[in-house]
């Protein structure tokens, strides 16, 4: 099979797609010919992406399991699933009470065992008649790649994210369903912005961000889509299981 960048008659569904990381890669991914359903918990947010060829938009709640298996029987089967829901908590395991991690969980790690639970079973269906399918998964460079202070829940949960991952894959790997996962290192994004401007001195906050980024800059949601539209295409069928950085050379 001829290994290519391109999408074109693949089917790719995207959580989070509404801003940020998972905005830029339903456009990227509809740009290099796949249909794209791109899902958010906030259908203003996905307004934006109404009329780009390529997509349609569903609201979705990723922590709603009932909604999630609902969604699975109203679509075809996938070519690729791009879990990119995600919340970072701000804090140490001083700061985290038990609300606040059951959240993270959810919203980090089970929404991706909901939705692969329910989509896995048309992604490998794609697998077999077409040879190739991809499950990619948002993890971070803060993860059980490095450690990073006042990160604890997200650490933890995006650690996790990279175990599901391998194990997916592991579960998969004769079936030429692959699954990987993206660990981007710092984005600048709205939510990025939101914890910028939460922080009591949001000048020195995002110094503070942009040190610990080598390259001397943050990354933009356009350095991570080239990545995502490659795991999610047949010129990543050799690809599984991995924890794929983009992250400026912070884990150098």
């Amino acid at each position: 099979m001829e290994q290519t960048m391109t999408l074109k008659n693949k089917t790719i569904l995207i959580t989070a797609a509404g801003q940020g990381i998972g905005a830029a890669s339903a456009r990227a991914c509809a740009a290099a010919g796949a249909r794209v359903i791109a899902t958010d918990l906030n259908g203003v947010l996905l307004a934006g992406l109404n009329d780009v060829d390529g997509i349609e938009t569903h609201v979705l709640d990723v922590t709603d399991g009932a909604a999630i298996t609902d969604l699975a029987a109203a679509l075809p089967d996938l070519d690729g699933l791009f879990n990119c829901a995600g919340v970072v908590h701000h804090g140490s395991i001083l700061d985290l009470d038990d609300a606040a991690w059951d959240f993270s969980v959810d919203l980090n790690i089970t929404s991706m065992v909901r939705m692969c639970r329910a989509f896995v079973p048309g992604l490998l269906r794609r697998a077999e008649s077409e040879g190739s399918a991809s499950i990619l998964n948002m993890a971070s460079m803060a993860s059980s790649e490095k450690g990073f202070v006042n990160r604890t829940a997200y650490g933890a949960t995006k650690a996790a994210v990279i175990g599901l991952t391998k194990a997916i894959a592991a579960d998969f790997v004769a079936r030429n369903l692959r699954c990987n996962a993206l660990c981007p290192g710092t984005v600048d994004t709205p939510a990025l912005r939101g914890r910028i401007a939460a922080a009591p001195d949001p000048v020195q906050a995002e110094r503070d961000f942009i040190a610990r980024q080598p390259m001397g800059r943050l990354a933009v949601v356009d350095d991570m889509t080239p990545t995502v539209v490659h795991l999610l295409s047949d010129g990543s069928q050799f690809m599984t299981g991995q924890a794929v950085l983009v992250d400026g050379g912070c884990t150098i």
